[in-house]
Order: structure tokens, then C-alpha cells, then sequence
């Protein structure tokens, strides 16, 4: 049996069943509530209740986290990201997914990483993936049937050393577990296409990001790459650039109104060419270790905001607030109210706020614990500011947090 609606073994009704009774609490906290969407998360972990019922409700407190409910409406991404971030939707296969396509070639990496940040980053691949979320939807409801997966085009034409740059990858790899960790079954294949020779190098910094069940929907195409695609997508829904009929209304058989090309970043848009920050401190944190800084937010509303660049490597982040007065507290006793990320804040300085719900003692932790090797040093500004100016509540009432 297959685990999908209309192809399930008693036993994996009674899955259904249990799983969607363990979950009521969070049911109205999920974008869709039917048995399909509900046996999505249950095939990706095998039918495992146990596991599967971990799975969604960390990605209710992702979605809750990362805004993901109003990423579309009210959250738009930097210009150069819009700009120079290579891809798009365009077309749909011929079961009506939708169709995603990856251009790597033209993809500056670098560039964009030195121009905005990897927060930032993300939060455009979130806001990707819930269109074409939405998308699915969609055709869902006008072709009568259920469409969850789309179809991706990986284009690796002009893959090159500048992509596998080790702060790219490791970027890359976060995508990857986010996709895998909070979309699953998203995916209904991929289709590589014109792999360069050091395609291999690539995909082993990468592969293991990638589950067994993601590995096995990727179909690395050889020269009769059209060939294969016409296969699975009508002409008519296939640019003419990857073998089909398809141009955009001026004739452009790029399709560039929905596949953006990307390009080189120009340096206009580098942030530490164009912004020099004055920190009020600065700290040298020891491999392996982190530090912690205590402030008191004594009313509710306050804002409070931070600054900080690392030099040489990235630097984890987080904020915490403390559950009781006097003593030592470790971290993981705390409330989290900012999970820890590591941050690039050597290529783009971090500038970002929130906003304290309730008044205590709030901590913001640089997290070093994870490199062996080498100690950071970091540059800060901390306020604390209370709310009372509706222009400076704004940029954290956004959704983004960051502060322009």
C-alpha cells in the first residue's frame, strides 16, 4: 500500500486515525487538516506515530517562529535577493504540478551573501516554498484531484568552484534540512540536467542533507535531457530554452517574467562596503565556548535591539529570557524567545530587534561551542528601548525583525 487516500492497509488507517486524534491541539495551527496532507507527515516517518507527531508539531512552532503564516503578504525580500537570487516558477508537468526551476549557472553566491544576510536568505526559500505550497492548492481545486509535490528542474549548466564555497554550501544544506524537516513529500522529482564533470564533488558536500527517500526522486538527465522532460511536461508548458514551445508574451523563450536569471552581485549592493557601524563593545569568545549578556527589560513592549559583527567566521546567536530570579541559569533551563542560528556576521553585519512581550531579564548568547578550532571575535551594541513611538516599534511589528 502506498499510504495515500484511497490506497491504505488497515493498519495504516489506524495510523491516520491515532495520529490525527494525538494532534488536535494543533490542528487549526496547520495550513490544511486533511487526510492527505496529514499522511504526508505520517509516510515520511514510516508510519511512525511517535515520530511522525514530533515531526509536525516542530513545525508548528517553525511556522509560528519563522512567521510563515503572512511570509507572502508581509514580508518581502532585500533587493539584491529579488534581483540576483537565480529561479522561478514557470509551467506546470503533465499530472498539473507545479514547476520549479533552479539555474545555478548564473548564481552568484558571494555576492549575495556579502549583500544581505543568510537570515534573509532563508526566509526568501520559506517564502518559495509556501507559494508554491499555495500553488499546489490551487491546482488542487480546479483540476479535482490532489496535487502535494512539484516538479524540480535543477539546471547545473556553469556549476562552478564559486558555488561550492564553504559558507554557500553550508547555506545550501540549511535550505535542504528546513525543506526536508517541514515540507515533506514536497518534492515529486527532480530532474538534473546539464551536469558539468565536478556535478560529483558537488552533490557529495550536499548529499547528506538529503534523506534516502529525497535521493531517490532526483534523475540526473544525460544529453537527451529534452527529450526525457517532454515526457513529463507538455511542450506548451515547457520554455522553449528547455526543449518546448513556451516564451513569455514578448516571445522570449527564456521565460524571464517567471525564471529569474540571476547574475553578479555588484559591489553597490556589498554591505561592509557601504556600512561602517561604530559597537560599543567588543569581545574575543573562545573556541568551544559562548558568552551571555544579561539586560533588564523593566516594562512589557520594550524594544530591544542588537547590532554585532564577527570577524573571520559566522557566530551563533540566540535570546533567551530567565525563568527565575538570582543564581545561575544555564541556557537550556531558560525560555527561548530567539532560537540559536549561526549568523554570517563576518560578511554581513547583523542589525535586528524585538519586541519583549513581558518585562525580566533577557539574555542574548553568542554561541561559539561548536567550533574546535578557532575563537570569534565579536563586535556589539545592545539597547534597550521602550516602546513608546510607533515608528520605532515598526520594524519589529513587520514580521522580519530586522531594522532598515
Amino acid at each position: 500500500m502506498s499510504g495515500r487516500v484511497g490506497d491504505l492497509s488497515p493498519k495504516q488507517a489506524g495510523c491516520l486515525t491515532e495520529f490525527r486524534e494525538r494532534i488536535q491541539d494543533i490542528l487549526p495551527s496547520l495550513p490544511a487538516q486533511h487526510d492527505h496532507y496529514l499522511l504526508r507527515w505520517l509516510r515520511a516517518r514510516s508510519f511512525n506515530i511517535q515520530k511522525a507527531e514530533f515531526m509536525i508539531r516542530k513545525h508548528v512552532e517553525f511556522r509560528k517562529q519563522m512567521k510563515v503564516d503572512t511570509i507572502i503578504s508581509d514580508w518581502k525580500p532585500p533587493e539584491v535577493i529579488e534581483k540576483y537570487v537565480s529561479g522561478g516558477m514557470c509551467g506546470y508537468d503533465r499530472e498539473g504540478s507545479p514547476i520549479w526551476y533552479d539555474v545555478i549557472g548564473p548564481l552568484d553566491p558571494k555576492g549575495l551573501l556579502m549583500s544581505a544576510t543568510k537570515q534573509d536568505y532563508l526566509k526568501t526559500k520559506i517564502r518559495h516554498t509556501e507559494m508554491l505550497r499555495w500553488e499546489c492548492q490551487r491546482q488542487s481545486e480546479k483540476l479535482g484531484k490532489n496535487i502535494e509535490a512539484i516538479t524540480l528542474i535543477y539546471d547545473c549548466e556553469g556549476l562552478g568552484l564559486k558555488h561550492i564555497w564553504k559558507p554557500a554550501i553550508e547555506i545550501y544544506g540549511e535550505v535542504l534540512t528546513m525543506f526536508e524537516e517541514n515540507y515533506p513529500e514536497g518534492l515529486k522529482r527532480l530532474f538534473l540536467i546539464k551536469a558539468p564533470k565536478m556535478f560529483p564533488m558537488a552533490y557529495n558536500l550536499i548529499k547528506h542533507f538529503l534523506c534516502e527517500e529525497t535521493r531517490r526522486k532526483i534523475i540526473i538527465l544525460g544529453s537527451n535531457w529534452q527529450e526525457v522532460l517532454r515526457k513529463h511536461i507538455d511542450p506548451d508548458q515547457l520554455p522553449v530554452v528547455y526543449g518546448g514551445t513556451l516564451t513569455d508574451p514578448d516571445g522570449d523563450p527564456s521565460c524571464r517574467t517567471k525564471i529569474n536569471y540571476g547574475g553578479t552581485v555588484p559591489k553597490s549592493y556589498y554591505v561592509q562596503d557601504s556600512l561602517k557601524v561604530q559597537y560599543d563593545n567588543s569581545v574575543t569568545i573562545s573556541r568551544g565556548s559562548s558568552l551571555q549578556l544579561e539586560y533588564d527589560v523593566a516594562a512589557a513592549s520594550s524594544l530591544l535591539r542588537w547590532q554585532f559583527a564577527s570577524d573571520g567566521a559566522d557566530i551563533g546567536f540566540g535570546v533567551y529570557k530567565r525563568t527565575k530570579q538570582g543564581g545561575s541559569q544555564k541556557v537550556a533551563e531558560m525560555l527561548q524567545v530567539l532560537p540559536s542560528d549561526r549568523y554570517n556576521a563576518h560578511l554581513v553585519p547583523e542589525d535586528s530587534c524585538l519586541t519583549c512581550s513581558e518585562p525580566g531579564v533577557y539574555v542574548l548568547c553568542f554561541d561559539n561551542s561548536y567550533s574546535i578550532l578557532q575563537s570569534k571575535k565579536v563586535s556589539y551594541t545592545v539597547e534597550v528601548v521602550p516602546m513608546v513611538d510607533e515608528q520605532i516599534q515598526s520594524p519589529c511589528s513587520r514580521g522580519d525583525g530586522r531594522l532598515q
